[in-house]
C-alpha cells in the first residue's frame, strides 16, 4: 500500500523527489503518513479535500483484501 500512495502522490505533484511516504503498523490497522514539499500540499489535498479523499478511497479500497483499517494523513 505504501508503494500504491507513493505512486499517486508523485503523480500528482510537481517536486515528485520530496514526496515520502511513512508506514505505522498496527495489529489491524496501518497509517500511511504523506509528506510533500510545502508547495504541493494544495494539489495533494485538492478543492475541499477532494483528491484527498480519493487517495483515501482508492487505499482503503486496496486494504480491503488485507482485512485492515487504513487511515492515510497528509503531513506538512
Amino acid at each position: 500500500m505504501k508503494q500504491l500512495v507513493e505512486h499517486i502522490a508523485r503523480a500528482l505533484v510537481d517536486y515528485p523527489d520530496q514526496v515520502d511516504v511513512q508506514q505505522v503498523e498496527g495489529e489491524r490497522s496501518v497509517i500511511l503518513e504523506i509528506r510533500v514539499a510545502p508547495d504541493d500540499m494544495g494539489k495533494v489535498i485538492g478543492k475541499r479535500g477532494r483528491i484527498a479523499k480519493a487517495i483515501r478511497t482508492v487505499v482503503g479500497a486496496a486494504a480491503l483484501k488485507d482485512n485492515k483499517r487504513v487511515m492515510v494523513e497528509i503531513i506538512q
